[in-house]
């Protein structure tokens, strides 16, 4: 197949992309003006031709899009694109045959992802890169730190050094894996769900005892809400989305949730996700509550503009009280010059005072 013309590869680029993307079962849902794949609420097709994925920077045409999403070769995409057209290119329908022609058409048909096992990373032998980042850079305790830990929640990996964060189903088994970079001071962090999980889940900490369920976007953010509150009893979930998929699960499988604490992001996409999943699991039963950080973007912001200031107010007291003492010690100081001074050049005065002492004394002597 020779090299495609430019009329060719405008056709390619003409085709609707609502039209394109039923055709390959790519589920989309109308949000005003614009289209968003469901499951991935970040993805936003434009005018039914171009579309982008805000949460990984990127985006592009119709060949984009089957390259991206259907794992396609670019000639691949563009021939796909031109049968789904109609177009028939001129310079090899002549040559070909019937028999030709189907077997092409059946190349060109989305090829089904095979299934990706679901491998964990390898975990490190300690969690020193862990701690170090989590504290210095993200302003968390040691204490919720540990307890993550303790409970099995996340871990450090080689031999990039990430740290993993793991969904677990009910009975402990791990569905979900994330990671997220930790050497990341002086670029574009990695973040990245490891292939083969199943987005049904997210990370979760049940508390059996517990009624209430606070739901986050990222897992960092569940632990930043934990140590700021000090809360190490109440249920969490960590999305790792905007979308609702883990929380069904978790609700499936803890029916004795009956409260859930919507804690998602403080911005645009964040607002309008917990307004929507409050009006949804109302509408389902459920005790709702909107607690979104009082300021910032996100709770892990807060928590660490909390400390920030914290420490600022404990150095500013600090100053206070030394500012407070070296004044009484000039203070001292300078009283204690006067009366040397006193000492050292007697006065009138000071001699008659201490004529008079004397005397005072003799005559309480005499009268014993």
């Amino acid at each position: 197949m020779g090299r495609f013309t430019e009329d060719e590869l405008k056709i390619a680029k003409s085709v609707d992309l609502v039209d394109l993307a039923a055709d390959v079962h790519i589920p989309l849902k109308k949000v005003g003006r614009v289209f968003s794949i469901e499951g991935m609420d970040s993805a936003i097709i434009f005018n039914r031709s171009t579309w982008y994925r805000y949460s990984r920077g990127v985006g592009g045409s119709t060949i984009d899009f089957l390259m991206y999403f259907q794992d396609m070769e670019y000639k691949e995409a563009v021939s796909y694109l031109l049968d789904f057209a109609g177009y028939i290119r001129s310079d090899s329908a002549a040559h070909r045959t019937e028999k030709k022609i189907k077997a092409d058409t059946d190349d060109r048909k989305p090829k089904q992802k095979e299934k990706v096992p679901f491998v964990l990373p390898k975990k490190a032998d300690h969690c020193r890169g862990l701690y170090a980042y989590l504290t210095k850079r993200r302003k968390l305790s040691s204490r919720i730190i540990h307890h993550w830990l303790k409970h099995g929640l996340m871990y450090e990996s080689v031999p990039y050094r990430n740290i993993v964060f793991l969904g677990k189903r009910a009975d402990g088994k791990v569905m979900f894996a994330s990671q997220r970079g930790i050497r990341d001071a002086y670029g574009k962090p990695f973040k990245g769900d490891v292939p083969g999980n199943d987005k049904k889940y997210g990370v979760n900490l049940i508390n059996p005892e517990s009624t209430e369920l606070c739901v986050y976007e990222a897992a960092i953010d569940a632990m930043s809400d934990m140590d700021f509150r000090q809360d190490y009893e109440t249920s969490i979930l960590a999305l790792g989305m905007v979308s609702d998929g883990p929380l069904q699960t978790i609700l499936q499988e803890h029916p004795e949730i009956k409260t859930l604490d919507l804690c998602l992001d403080n911005d645009i996409p964040g607002r309008a996700a917990a307004k929507k999943l409050g009006r949804k699991y109302v509408l389902e039963g459920y005790e709702v509550y909107l607690r979104l950080p009082p300021f910032g973007k996100d709770h892990n912001f807060f928590l660490q503009c909390e400390k920030e200031n914290r420490a600022l107010w404990k150095q500013a007291r600090h100053i206070h009280a030394l500012h407070g003492r070296n004044v009484r010690e000039t203070e001292h100081r300078k009283n204690r010059e006067e009366n040397l001074s006193h000492m050292s050049n007697p006065t009138a005065s000071d001699m008659q005072r201490f004529v008079d002492i004397c005397n005072k004394k003799q005559r309480r002597v005499a009268s014993r």
